[in-house]
Parts: structure tokens; sequence; C-alpha cells
């Protein structure tokens, strides 16, 4: 039986990513936390580059630290930019009240914290959670490397050591391994997709009142 084009599709990009060794991180970690949350993607590339000994496994950690960060700053400024009003367009009332009150409450640990968690545990409302309340920036940056960095430095470090057995994984379970991070970036996409139409939506309904009072 013949796998759906994008589940090939998605098997070149990993493979050109792979190729393109630390640089591959940084680009996938900028897509992962900004653009499109691709849930497992950026583990799982780490542990596969780190696996093959191309480079030192603390390379890999890094680069995909600084992936995550370029994209986790990106995220973190547009939502400064727009404030509490750009989050609740993106996330329900609900889910933003919550990250608000945890934000709040733990600041620095909020950032850091979740950035060491492993998928699903979702990490984006609480980059926009930064920005919208306007987190000092230098916090929000040491925050968000030490929490990639120690996440990265335990990934790359696992691929390093038990290299031969997750190269031998890789080998034999490639297509399943690939169709289920395929799943979980449509899954990922599908909520961006909806937090995108809430925002516009939000955005027409609010239009017609601003004109009202200005």
């Amino acid at each position: 039986m013949l796998l759906p084009i994008h589940v090939y599709l998605a098997f070149s990009i990993l493979r050109r990513l792979r190729q393109w060794g630390g640089w591959g991180l940084v680009a996938l970690g900028v897509a992962d936390n900004s653009v499109i949350p691709l849930t497992g993607s950026m583990d799982v590339l780490t542990i596969w580059l780190a696996a093959r000994h191309q480079q030192p496994w603390p390379y890999y950690a890094l680069m995909a630290t600084i992936g995550a960060m370029i994209g986790g700053y990106i995220t973190y400024r547009l939502a400064r930019k727009g404030g509490k009003e750009a989050m609740e367009r993106r996330l329900s009332k609900r889910t933003a009240n919550k990250v608000y009150k945890r934000f709040e409450r733990w600041g620095f640990g909020s950032i850091a914290v979740p950035a060491i968690m492993p998928p699903p545990f979702p990490f984006v409302p609480f980059l926009l959670a930064a920005g919208a309340l306007q987190y000092s920036q230098k916090k929000f940056l040491g925050a968000l490397a030490l929490g990639r960095g120690i996440r990265y430095t335990i990934v790359a470090a696992l691929g390093a050591l038990y290299g031969r057995q997750i190269t031998r994984f890789f080998e034999r379970y490639q297509k399943p391994a690939v169709i289920i991070l395929v799943g979980l970036a449509v899954i990922g996409a599908i909520f961006t997709l909806r937090g995108y139409l809430r925002s516009k939506k939000k955005a027409e309904e609010t239009a017609p009142l601003r004109g009202k009072t200005a």
C-alpha cells in the first residue's frame, strides 16, 4: 500500500534536514517554536544526528537550542507587539487566563520549566504569554536558553550514548516514525489554523465597534 504523498514529502524534508546537520536543527527549531509546532520533530532529529556521531553531541545540543531560541523569540516579539488581545485571539479566553495566572505566579520558571518538558506538553502559549505580558526580554531569553539547553543536552547525550540502538531503530521503523511525526505536525497545524481563523473572526467582529467609537 502506497503512503500518502504528504508522508513522502515529510520524509524527504526530514532527510534533507538530516543532511544539513546542525543547520537543519536551526531551521527546524525556528519553525517548531514560531510558525507551526512540529511536535516531537526536534527531539527526533537531534537524537538521530547525535547517534550518527558525525559531530560531537554537544554541537547538536547547541544548534537545537539556537534554533529553538530564534523561533521562540519571534513568537515572543509578535505577542509583545500585539499584547493580550493578540494572544486571546489565538487562544481561547479560558486557556489564556490559565496561562496568565501561571506566568504571573512563576515568572522565569513559567518559561524555563515548560521548555524542558517533552512533547506533547504545550509550550507556545507560554511564549505568547511572556510577550503579551511584556515580560523582560533578557529574563525571557535567559529562561528559554536554560530550559531548551537542558532539554537538548539530555536528548543529544542520549542519542550519542545509545547511538547504535537508535540508528537501528530508525533504519527499521523509519516510515512508521515519519507517519507519526506527520500526524503530530498535522494536529499542530490544525490548532494553528484554528487559532488564526478565530483571530480573524474576532478582528472582523470588533472592526465595526471600533469604527463607531472613532
